[in-house]
């Protein structure tokens, strides 16, 4: 499938912004803005098999489409959501735990690039990834 592989940041647009938003501390984002994230995707008709690595942790990963599971992120914040393929986009609807807010975020390949935007009240941001 168009997202299997290995994929490495390349770069991030307003990100720092964005995790300001979600409320993580300063020193949390100077050093994820600096996490060196490699993601491993393996697709299989509806399901995913996710794999991440950064310079704070290693996360493994298996979802289906349209179906709700549990997540947490690197500096602790736990989600609840499913992924749905839209065309050729993922995208994700997941609701915090601590507050019920929403986090949208999408995965597209464009250029040949990952781009992995996000959304939270009202401020949008971009990883983008290179195959690795």
């Amino acid at each position: 499938m168009t997202f299997n592989g290995n994929w490495k940041v390349d770069r991030s647009e307003n990100y720092e912004k964005f995790m300001e938003q979600m409320g993580i501390n300063m020193v949390k984002r100077k050093l994820a803005a600096h996490d060196n994230l490699k993601i491993t995707i393996e697709q299989t008709g509806d399901k995913f098999h996710i794999k991440e690595s950064s310079a704070f942790r290693t996360l493994e990963l298996d979802f289906t489409l349209g179906v709700t599971f549990e997540y947490s992120l690197a500096d602790g914040t736990e989600l609840s959501g499913a992924w749905t393929m839209e065309g050729d986009t993922l995208k994700g609807i997941f609701n915090r735990k601590d507050n019920k807010k929403q986090l949208t975020t999408t995965r597209v390949i464009e250029g040949g690039e990952l781009v992995q935007s996000y959304n939270y009240e009202g401020v949008d941001a971009k990883r983008i990834f290179k195959r690795a």
